[in-house]
């Protein structure tokens, strides 16, 4: 073979792979794109488009780079910050105690240590439960014969005894503080009950006791609901959940000395006129 043969050969492969590497750039740029393409997509999610809820459609934006000059702020209390520390305990309050500890010795020489009441001594409060925090009633409804009529009578109890049930005010108000404000879930206020306050109880009684708590507070509940017409400036917002696969949208309003919610199946504007209104003669704060 030739040598410009050969030189002709060599030429051919040398374009060859050029042309291979300009076909494979094309499809690595179409695998790029796509990535990019399904980025932006999950970026322009929002409430209107998917499941996320309305509060994520406003994201914050980062944080600008500190000053020239000027390091970025550590986690923490800042150097001027004034310092906070918590408050003793009056001495009325004390009802476990007061242990006072002193020297006899010095710890150096073995001399008699003399008291030097000009000095404060080093004071530690601690605070503990006590081991049963329960106070257990039992009220008797004793039984009657009458001889007239030939009939038993018992002895009726209080009303607030009768309707009351297992759980007086203060337990019925701890459960519920724990269900309803903490958010627990039944078998977890079954457990808190029977491990801290020492009283074994089913979630069924657990559901009639946070019944009661509900209706109690229906009344006032209706006449805060009826106030806020007459506030002078509300801040509103919902936000959508869903109870047994329904959607509901919980409506918060926030009036100076209360927060008031309200459960509705819709966040449409009828839900503002129902609750204040077709004329609100106060200030109304929302987002859009």
């Amino acid at each position: 073979m030739s040598s410009k043969a050969r030189k002709s050969c060599l030429n051919c492969r040398r374009l060859q792979a050029k042309l291979d590497a300009q076909e494979a750039r094309p499809k690595a740029l179409e695998g790029t794109v796509a990535r990019v393409q399904e980025q932006l997509a999950a970026a322009r999610k929002d409430s209107s488009t998917s499941s996320k809820p309305r509060s994520s459609d406003i994201v914050k934006p980062p944080k600008p780079a500190p000053p020239e000059g000027q390091d970025r702020r550590r986690i923490g209390g800042q150097p001027g910050h004034p310092k906070h520390e918590l408050a003793d305990f009056p001495s009325e309050l004390i009802n476990g105690g007061s242990f006072d500890f002193r020297l006899d010795l010095c710890p150096r020489c073995w001399h008699d240590l003399q008291p030097v009441p000009t000095i404060v001594p080093r004071v530690i409060q601690q605070v503990d439960i006590n081991d049963v925090p329960l106070v257990i009633q039992e009220h008797r409804g004793h039984p009657g014969w009458c001889f007239h009529c030939q009939k038993v009578y018992g002895a009726p109890l209080p009303i607030g005894i009768e309707c009351g049930g297992l759980a007086r005010p203060r337990q019925t108000t701890v459960i519920a503080y724990v269900k309803g404000i903490c958010h627990a879930s039944l078998s977890t206020v079954r457990k808190f009950v029977r491990d801290v306050v020492r009283l074994t109880i089913s979630r069924g009684q657990l559901a009639k006791i946070i019944a009661k708590e509900s209706q109690a507070l229906e009344q006032p509940y209706q006449e805060l609901l009826e106030s806020l017409p007459d506030q002078k400036r509300l801040n509103v917002d919902e936000t959508g959940h869903k109870r047994n696969r329904l959607r509901q949208q919980v409506w918060c309003f926030r009036a100076s000395l209360y927060t008031l919610f309200k459960i509705a199946p819709t966040r449409s504007a009828d839900v503002l006129i129902e609750v204040l209104g077709a004329e609100f003669n106060g200030v109304l704060s929302c987002d859009y």
